[in-house]
């Protein structure tokens, strides 16, 4: 018969080959978030270094007070919010066709998956040039064809990079991080046992019943685990801002990566960077936990 401590000793020894990988993580994550909090509460300037002295929340006081930093927190927002939920609408739709079986499904699949397998800066340059550019760009020739296409002898020029910034940084986000999105979905629906959608459909129910009722909180850990990981990664990416808009016009498309980039880089202001890089953290898990507790009400109300 089994004992307890035997017990207690098999689920160590089970548990054994994983504390290499944790020891790993601990030190890839943990030590160096330790190190930027500790920086933080520095005033050190490399320009300066005889001036480096214990500043305690100093430079948390001076990264609050920043209005550029504070344009930065409200851009930051602003375009994480607007990039996870339409590029999670969008991969939900996408995620749905693709589900189902028809002719050239594999190479639709290949296609749409396309966009992500990109790299973020070749991507941005893409848009910036090729596509926003206002005066060769598609979307200003397209929009110059229908407007002499109804009778009008001029040219259209749409800027939207210096006029409408975020928007020209949320596109091709939303279109880069769309297929991620619909990845984790997809892989939700296809586990879905089919027998017990072929039973309700048996016992009467539409396809629309079928899909609030048994679909959509089937998929609600998926579509969490989309939001959050879409939040983490993209709060933090700043190739797209470096890239086609570069924070202008003034701080209009400035996100926070973007601001640490400069303050580090361009004002050599090492606490004050380490504090507005806490600061990221902070705001990522305040946004994660809203996105996530969101759309978990959400589903829940759709039962």
């Amino acid at each position: 018969m089994t004992t307890t401590a035997d017990s207690k000793l098999a689920n160590r020894r089970r548990r054994l080959p994983l504390y290499p990988a944790l020891i790993f993580t601990i030190i890839l994550t943990q030590i160096p978030f330790l190190v930027t909090l500790g920086i933080s509460l520095f005033h050190w300037n490399i320009m300066y270094p005889d001036e480096t002295r214990f500043a305690w929340f100093e430079n948390f006081q001076t990264v609050a007070a920043d209005e550029a930093m504070r344009a930065a927190i409200k851009n930051s927002v602003m375009l994480t919010t607007g990039v996870v939920f339409f590029s999670t609408a969008f991969g939900l739709l996408l995620a749905l066709l693709l589900d189902r079986k028809f002719r050239g499904r594999a190479l639709l699949r290949i296609l749409v998956i396309t966009p992500f397998l990109i790299t973020p800066v070749a991507a941005a340059l893409i848009w910036k040039h090729i596509i926003f550019n206002p005066m060769y760009g598609i979307v200003n020739g397209f929009a110059t064809q229908i407007y002499q296409k109804f009778g009008g002898d001029s040219v259209v020029v749409i800027d939207f990079i210096s006029q409408r910034p975020l928007v020209a940084i949320a596109v091709p986000m939303i279109w880069q991080w769309t297929p991620f999105m619909m990845l984790i979905i997809l892989a939700g629906l296809q586990s879905q046992p089919p027998d017990i959608l072929e039973a309700a459909a048996v016992d009467g129910a539409s396809s629309r019943q079928i899909f609030r009722s048994m679909t959509l909180p089937h998929l609600r850990q998926y579509i969490q685990l989309s939001i959050v990981l879409g939040t983490i990664y993209i709060i933090q990416s700043m190739d797209f801002v470096f890239t086609i808009t570069q924070g202008g016009p003034g701080s209009d498309s400035t996100i926070i990566p973007y601001q640490i980039y400069l303050t580090l880089f361009r004002k050599y202001e090492f606490g004050e960077a380490a504090a507005a890089g806490v600061i990221v953290i902070i705001l990522t898990i305040i946004l994660s936990s809203f996105a996530f507790r969101l759309i978990r009400n959400l589903l829940e109300t759709e039962k």
